[in-house]
């Protein structure tokens, strides 16, 4: 079976960029077809495989700069030639699933979202360009036009498979199509309990307004207790200067720092709405409680009770609420550890090995 890979842009380490690894290590013959390659913002990650980039990578400051050719990313997306190959896997957030592959070929779509700024995020963009009244209405025409792209080049999709059951309704009301439901990978081998905990609490994140670090920080203001946060972003500047004393911005931290982090604190503050949520499942497996926003992925990685606590409101008011009455001492951390086990990089490679040779079997067979 000849398999090949596709990725929307390949220059940034984040959840889809682990399970491209984990496809690549699978597939190590594959190559990967994206948008653009940056080997210094994926860490030299990728450096063992063949990357094949598009035209846009030849276009100045395609690396720095490449919201710039957006206008340019369905041509380049549908340029690829996917050619000989049984078996074509898109690793999508955004336009990898419109890849045109031959009639033999099977099309399967590893969906982690329908593209957010198309779809569940539009009136978030919309309100961005509201001062900008010229941009913003050139930029709704031409999302609109996105969109009706968007949704055809999901019926050029096979197989769908999502990565939460969040997602999996996402792709049923934007695209009208079923998915499998296969959790993404995570590394928990890298994560180990330790025998007692400091006083602080976790953050781990970058630092963009979706993420609603804001609400955290004001909650841990108001309780005077030590948050720490590892990540970095464009949020910074104004999370810095709501920050109190207790509150303490790590920036980039190493894998093996970040793991003594997880494994150190008291729980981990979650409260954004993810598709998933990889780092929820990574403080687990560091054998911590979790406090989270209970919508999204969370709803389906966290067991109040046993390995955490959601709460109902997106408020600092809610976050403060529920550390006041957090006890940590009401947890097991080898029981944490246990459920995040499911959720293994090993665990995703026989599913999804599975899930391929199926579909295949059967796209032969009709």
């Amino acid at each position: 079976m000849k398999i090949a890979l596709v990725h929307d842009h390949l220059n940034q380490l984040g959840g889809g960029e682990r399970v491209l690894k984990a496809l690549c290590e699978m597939h190590p013959e594959a190559p990967v077809y994206t948008l653009i390659y940056d080997p210094i913002g994926t860490q030299h990650r990728f450096d063992e495989y063949t990357i094949k980039q598009s035209f846009i990578s030849h276009f100045p400051f395609a690396r720095k700069k490449f919201r710039w050719y957006l206008p340019m990313m369905v041509p380049a997306t549908e340029s690829y030639d996917l050619s000989g190959y049984n078996v074509v896997f898109s690793d999508s957030s955004g336009l990898a699933k419109g890849v045109l592959t031959p009639p033999k070929t099977l099309h399967i779509c590893y969906c982690h979202t329908p593209t957010r700024y198309l779809w569940s995020d539009h009136n978030e963009i919309i309100d961005k360009f509201e001062r900008k009244r010229l941009i913003g209405r050139a930029s709704q025409l031409y999302r609109s036009y996105l969109r009706i792209w968007d949704r055809l080049a999901a019926d050029r999709v096979d197989r769908f498979i999502a990565n939460s059951k969040f997602v999996a309704k996402r792709i049923q009301k934007y695209y009208k199509r079923d998915s499998v439901v296969i959790n993404p990978p995570v590394n928990t081998d890298r994560f180990s309990i330790t025998d007692s905990q400091d006083d602080y609490y976790l953050m781990i994140t970058r630092l963009r307004p979706y993420k609603r670090v804001d609400i955290a920080i004001q909650a841990f203001n108001k309780l005077g207790l030590p948050l720490y946060i590892i990540g970095e972003g464009e949020d910074e500047d104004r999370l810095r200067s709501m920050a109190g004393p207790h509150i303490k911005f790590l920036g980039f931290v190493s894998d093996q720092k970040i793991a003594e982090y997880y494994s150190r604190c008291k729980a981990f503050i979650h409260p954004q709405e993810e598709d998933f949520g990889i780092t929820c499942v990574e403080a687990m497996a560091s054998g911590r409680p979790v406090i989270a926003y209970g919508s999204g992925g969370a709803l389906e990685t966290v067991v109040p009770g046993t390995t955490g606590v959601l709460f109902d409101e997106q408020s600092w008011e809610a976050i403060a609420d529920t550390v006041i009455h957090f006890k940590p001492e009401n947890f097991d951390s080898a029981m944490i550890r246990q459920h995040a086990e499911q959720f293994s990089v090993a665990r995703f490679k026989d599913r999804i090995s599975t899930f391929v040779e199926q579909a295949w079997q059967e796209f032969k067979n009709t």
